[in-house]
């Protein structure tokens, strides 16, 4: 029997080495961004990461990209408070998003973050893929299926990235890799296959930069 929303298999040779090449090559801050009107001109294809506080988003984008401090992880829930965009080459942004739920911030501005965080998924027209990262300790949250629910209604295609696969033992992580699948279900927005990736250990990295290089 096929699992529903199966782990991503094994890319071909060819397809990895598309993805090494892409993060291999240049990878620049653009700007950040507080509000819609700073978006850079929508002339490339984006794709974007979307994630809890502290689910580990500016870990992974370090790990794709080979570079210790491109995004500044910290412990501190809710440091990321901009849309950061990234070029990869000329052709595509990589944009980091605002971390949603919990954060250390007056109630005003995580307000105003997360307007702006719906506002981006709602309205941007090169946006090919979010990936919605979801912390393989916890599963999905109540938060997690909202933001979920507003990529179905804006018609934005939603991949899974399971982080944090280290920390758990087998049987942990099976057991909230099958709640995910079920969270998935309701969901029409979501790919149909997920990514469990370690940024310590590198597990899945080179499987998200492949499926990333082939993004259309």
């Amino acid at each position: 029997m096929t699992l529903p929303f199966p782990l991503a298999p094994e890319q071909e040779h060819a397809v990895l080495e598309a993805g090494r090449l892409l993060f291999a090559g240049p990878v620049d801050f653009v700007k950040g961004v507080v509000a819609m009107p700073g978006l850079p001109p929508a002339d490339r294809m984006e794709f974007c990461f979307a994630g809890r506080s502290n689910v580990g988003k500016s870990s992974l984008i370090n790990a794709l990209t080979g570079r210790k401090s491109l995004a500044r992880a910290s412990n501190t829930p809710g440091r990321t408070q901009e849309i950061n965009y990234f070029a990869l080459g000329t052709a595509r942004y990589m944009v980091d998003l605002p971390g949603y739920g919990y954060a250390e911030a007056p109630m005003a501005i995580v307000a105003k973050w997360q307007r702006l965080l719906k506002s981006y998924l709602a309205g941007r027209q090169t946006l090919r893929r979010a990936f919605v990262l979801i912390d393989t300790r916890h599963g999905v949250k109540p938060v997690d299926d909202e933001i979920m629910t507003l990529l179905d209604r804006s018609a934005v295609a939603f991949q899974v990235v399971m982080t944090k696969a280290d920390k758990v033992s087998q049987a942990v992580q099976e057991a909230n890799i099958d709640q995910v699948r079920g969270a998935l279900s309701k969901h029409p927005a979501a790919y149909p296959e997920m990514v469990v990736t370690s940024s310590e250990k590198g597990d899945g990295i080179e499987t998200l930069r492949a499926i990333i290089a082939g993004l259309q």
